[in-house]
C-alpha cells in the first residue's frame, strides 16, 4: 500500500512539476520576445528588416500560446485517460474480441493510439489551417491533409501492428529476461527503419527528383571530393506541397544514404550558399552525430526497458494507476504514457549536446566551405521560416536543439 501511494504521487509530483517549469519557460519566452518587438536586434539590422522581425516575434507568440494551450489540454487528456477508469474499460473491451493474450494486447495499444490521435486531431488542424495558414506558411490543401492521415494510418498498420506483436511476444515468452532481447530486437528494427524510410516510406508522402542543377552538382562534387563524403544520389523534396518552410537533411545508410533538399530551400539559397548548407549536414556525417545520437539513444532505451522490466512484475505498479489486473502489455503501455514526465529534466542536457553538435557541423562547414555563405543562408532561412531572433536565454538554453540566431551567426564570424 505504501509502494502503490508511492509510485502515484512521485508521478504526479513530476507531472505538476514539469507541467509548471513548461509554462513559466513559455511565458518568460513571451515576455522576452515582446520586449524586443520593437527593434531589430544590432548585429542584423542590415539584413532582417523591422517589418520581417515583427512578423517572427508575432509568428512566436502565436506558436508560444498555442504552446500552452496543448500543454494544458494534453494533462487534462492524460489525466482523464488515468483517473476515469477509460484504460480499464478499454481492457474489459478488447477482452471480449479476442481470447489470445498477444492479441489483446496490440489491439489494446492500437485502440488507444487510434482514440488518443482523433483527440489531438483539432491541434493538427488549427496548427496547420489557422496558425501557419495565418502567417502564410501553410500550403496543405484539405485533400492533402485527409489524404496524409490515411497514409499515416496505412503505413502505422503495415509496420506498427507487427512491431507491437512481436514486442509482446518476446515479452510473454522470455519471462524475465525480455526487457533484454526486446532492446535489441527494437535496435535491429530502427536501423531496418532507417535503411526502408527514404527508399520505401518517405516517398508515400513527398515527390523526390534527382538534383538536376548542372552547376550545383559540379559544386557538390568539389565539395564531395573535398570532404572525402561521397553520396549515391542528391535529391528535391517537393516541401512546398504542404509548407513554406525550408530546409535540408540527411537520411538513410550504405546503399540509401541521400542528402535531401527541400525545394523551397533552392528556390531561397543561391549556389555558393546551398553548397555551405549542404557542408553543414556533411559535418554531422563527418563527426560521427547521427551514429553517437543512435547510440545514446540505444543506452536510453536499455535503462528504460530495465526499470520497466521490474515494475511490470510490481503489482503496487499497476494498483497506483488504478488496475487490479497485472497484464504485462498494461504497464507497457503506462510506462510510456508516465515517463516523459520524469525524464523532461533531462531536457537541457538533450538540447546542449544537440547544440554541441551543430557548433560541430558549423565548424566543419566553415573550414571546408564559404562562412559568410553559410551566414547568409542562415539568415535567410531565419527570415524565410520567421524565426525569432530574441528567444530568452533560458528558453533557448532549455529547448534549443540549434544554436540561437545570434549566438551561431558570432561563432561562424570567427571563421571569416
Amino acid at each position: 500500500m505504501l509502494l502503490t501511494q508511492y509510485i502515484y504521487q512521485s508521478f504526479y509530483l513530476f507531472f505538476i512539476g514539469s507541467l509548471i517549469v513548461k509554462i513559466i519557460l513559455l511565458l518568460l519566452n513571451m515576455k522576452h520576445v515582446k520586449s524586443n518587438f520593437n527593434e531589430v536586434p544590432t548585429q542584423f539590422q542590415e539584413i532582417i528588416s523591422l517589418d520581417d522581425h515583427q512578423k517572427a516575434q508575432r509568428y512566436t507568440l502565436d506558436k508560444n500560446k498555442f504552446g500552452i494551450f496543448t500543454l494544458v489540454f494534453h494533462a487534462i487528456a492524460l489525466v482523464v485517460w488515468l483517473e476515469s477508469g477509460a484504460l480499464n474499460s478499454l481492457f474489459k473491451y478488447v477482452q471480449t474480441i479476442s481470447s489470445s493474450t498477444i492479441t489483446q494486447g496490440v489491439l489494446y495499444l492500437v485502440f488507444f493510439s487510434v482514440i488518443n490521435s482523433i483527440i489531438s486531431l483539432p491541434e493538427s488542424l488549427y496548427n496547420t489551417f489557422i496558425l501557419e495558414e495565418k502567417y502564410g506558411f501553410n500550403k496543405t490543401t484539405p485533400k492533402v491533409f485527409i489524404l496524409d492521415i490515411l497514409k499515416q494510418f496505412i503505413v502505422s498498420m503495415i509496420i506498427g501492428v507487427p512491431f507491437i506483436y512481436l514486442i509482446l511476444f518476446i515479452l510473454y515468452s522470455l519471462g524475465n529476461s525480455w526487457w533484454l532481447a526486446t532492446w535489441a530486437f527494437i535496435i535491429i528494427f530502427q536501423f531496418i527503419i532507417i535503411w526502408a524510410y527514404p527508399k520505401f516510406i518517405a516517398p508515400l508522402f513527398n515527390k523526390f527528383t534527382k538534383l538536376e542543377d548542372e552547376d550545383l552538382k559540379k559544386e557538390i562534387e568539389v565539395l564531395s571530393k573535398k570532404t572525402n563524403i561521397t553520396f549515391q544520389d542528391y535529391f528535391i523534396m517537393n516541401a512546398s506541397l504542404r509548407s513554406a518552410h525550408g530546409n535540408a537533411y540527411f537520411t538513410g545508410f550504405g546503399k540509401n544514404k541521400r542528402i535531401v533538399f527541400f525545394d523551397t530551400l533552392l528556390k531561397s539559397l543561391n549556389t555558393s550558399e546551398v553548397i555551405a548548407v549542404l557542408a553543414h549536414e556533411l559535418g554531422h556525417l563527418k563527426k560521427k552525430h547521427i551514429l553517437k545520437s543512435i547510440i545514446t539513444g540505444s543506452l536510453f532505451l536499455l535503462a528504460g526497458l530495465f526499470i520497466l522490466g521490474q515494475l511490470y512484475r510490481m503489482p503496487a505498479f499497476f494498483q497506483a494507476f488504478h488496475f487490479n489486473q497485472e497484464e504485462p502489455y498494461i504497464a507497457l503501455l503506462l510506462f510510456v504514457l508516465i515517463l516523459p514526465y520524469y525524464t523532461f529534466f533531462f531536457t537541457p542536457i538533450q538540447s546542449w549536446m544537440s547544440r554541441k553538435n551543430e557548433f560541430e557541423a558549423d565548424e566543419f562547414a566553415a573550414t571546408n566551405a564559404d562562412p559568410k555563405k553559410l551566414i547568409s543562408a542562415l539568415l535567410k532561412m531565419y527570415k524565410d521560416n520567421s524565426s525569432t531572433l530574441t528567444p530568452h536565454p533560458v528558453y533557448s538554453k532549455f529547448y534549443f536543439s540549434h544554436p540561437p540566431a545570434n549566438e551561431r551567426i558570432e561563432f561562424l564570424k570567427n571563421f571569416d
